[in-house]
């Protein structure tokens, strides 16, 4: 459903760019926009929403975290056949990686191969049904319409030439790069560098988002020709520029991948407030023409009126969805019953107006009559209507309520089938983890003692060495050693000899005291000719 007017909000965390469009006959109109920085989002939206007297306008919001895949289907497929594949697809797709598909809402666009003549491409693009109703809910109270891709809506800023094969580049948060090709869309890809990158690092230096973003307003790049930076500006640059670095070598392998089918890439978003960012990708991006994506329909009416439009580009984009400029069918927003009732049973019933040839009926219809009623027949007619309005609104209500309570239930349904099935599999890969714990529990159990055991074997080839160069040190010059025996783990068991029994003793009582030894013990002196010989017994300490 397609309005007159409506209020575009793109949402990011910390900001809020927004932008109302209408539209009278043809022509196309900003009436206003801004950008706010909110602590509270649900605060923030009402600023706007007063600030731009948009309290019963339309509302179209961008859609965040969707997902994108592509099929490629026979062009001769019938359209309930072409649906019933691209389910099909979709299914399989999700079965691969583990989802569920009744958990996600999606749309598709269609357009044709490139590579497959008797081929057609889909975009298929899935959001997980959770988070688009916490979307939902944050313009709860308000006339939300639309909700839409950003990478989608934000062709709808330029005029597409059927000649010209374009990228549009929009650096916001994150960043999308939509592939042009014969006037329609053909692929979009998703890089999770963004500008929330470097507005988050100079707000760890300037403790204030609103003023990192200001700062990136005023930043300017030198490309190689340029001038020597200041101190201040290479700081922020250096913030900045890795993340542009990333950004415009991703989109020069898309272009590498198109071959030389792309003739030139428009830039959006709020990195494309940074000064010369055009020249910036121009230099890389060799024969390819670089600009910032002014709104097609805005006229020159002078730079900084127009950066202050292209400022809120992806806003712009959302209230041109909104009333039905772009693409369409990629509204994820579901018809409420407020939404599907007609406008005209939305009329309020005017004042009594003097009766003459026509008969005013309640400021709703008009009613030829030739000859006047009196103040009786015309209440009585009015009766009449109102009470054949109320029938009809009865009746409409109690039919879309009836659809909804079925929906609803069918969404709980759908619901507890898949936490059910999630807790399944979280239950299994519970006890999957249980079972690699105790095999891990296990070899850490084994690996423990294998190095206890090198550990005391280590321990115990240095003692021996570490034994013989403190005995060695303590031998009297009169008694000969006839043999160290290590006759256990520690125990250690010498043999000496000497004609003095008194130097025997000595060594003895120095093994003892110096703690070579421990629990050192000793046979009595065995006298064999002029030799006296003894076993002195000890462990390691």
């Amino acid at each position: 459903m397609a309005y007159s007017s409506c209020l575009g909000l793109y949402i990011e965390e910390h900001l809020i760019k927004y932008a109302k469009v209408s539209k009278d006959h043809d022509k196309l109109k900003v009436e206003s926009f801004g950008v706010k920085f909110y602590d509270k989002m649900g605060e923030a939206i009402q600023q706007i929403i007063q600030e731009t007297y948009s309290q019963k306008t339309p509302i179209s919001i961008n859609l965040s975290e969707e997902m994108y895949q592509y099929f490629d289907m026979f062009a001769l497929l019938t359209k309930n056949d072409l649906q019933k594949a691209i389910k099909t697809e979709f299914e399989s797709y999700c079965s691969d990686k583990g989802y569920n598909p009744n958990v996600f809402e999606s749309r598709y666009a269609i357009v044709g191969s490139q590579e497959e003549k008797d081929k057609v491409r889909v975009i298929h693009i899935a959001a997980n049904k959770i988070e688009l109703n916490k979307q939902i809910q944050q313009v709860e109270g308000y006339k939300l319409s639309n909700v839409s891709p950003i990478s989608m809506a934000v062709t709808s800023l330029i005029d597409i030439d059927k000649k010209e094969n374009s990228m549009i580049v929009n650096i916001e948060e994150n960043t999308t790069i939509t592939t042009i090709l014969d006037d329609k869309i053909y692929n979009i890809d998703k890089i999770e560098e963004g500008s929330k990158d470097f507005l988050t690092k100079i707000n760890l230096k300037e403790n204030s988002y609103a003023k990192a973003y200001e700062i990136c307003k005023n930043t300017t790049i030198y490309t190689s020709e340029g001038k020597e930076l200041q101190e201040e500006q290479s700081t922020y640059l250096e913030d900045i520029m890795p993340t542009l670095y990333k950004i415009v070598r991703n989109v020069r392998e898309k272009i590498q991948t198109n071959g030389d089918r792309i003739k030139k890439v428009y830039i959006t978003g709020t990195a494309a407030l940074i000064n010369n960012i055009d020249l910036y990708f121009e230099e890389y991006l060799e024969n390819v023409e670089c600009e910032i994506l002014r709104p097609y329909f805005i006229p020159n009416i002078g730079d900084i009126s127009i950066k202050d439009y292209m400022e809120v580009n992806s806003a712009i984009s959302l209230g041109l969805m909104g009333i039905g400029e772009g693409i369409t069918g990629m509204n994820f927003k579901t018809l409420t019953l407020a939404d599907r009732i007609p406008d005209w049973l939305k009329l309020e019933i005017s004042p009594d107006r003097e009766p003459k040839d026509k008969k005013y009926l309640g400021g709703m219809f008009t009613w030829d009559l030739g000859q006047s009623l009196d103040k009786t027949e015309i209440g009585f007619v009015r009766i009449s209507i109102g009470l054949l309005l109320l029938v009809i609104i009865y009746s409409t209500f109690s039919g879309l309520l009836a659809n909804q309570m079925n929906r609803k239930k069918q969404e709980a349904e759908e619901s507890i089938a898949s936490t059910s099935q999630e807790i399944t599999l979280a239950n299994q890969d519970n006890e999957k983890i249980k079972s690699k714990m105790n095999e891990y529990t296990t070899l850490l159990k084994n690996l423990e003692e294998a190095n206890n055991k090198i550990a005391d074997r280590n321990k115990t080839r240095n003692r021996i060495p570490n034994l013989l160069n403190q005995i060695m040190s303590i031998v009297p010059e009169n008694v000969q050693l006839t043999s160290i025996e290590n006759t256990s783990n520690t125990h250690i068991i010498i043999n000496a000899k000497s004609n003095k029994y008194e130097q025997l003793g000595y060594l003895k009582a120095k093994i003892k005291t110096e703690v070579i030894l421990t629990n050192v013990i000793s046979t009595a002196g065995q006298k064999d000719n002029n030799a006296v010989t003894v076993k002195i017994e000890g462990d390691l300490p």
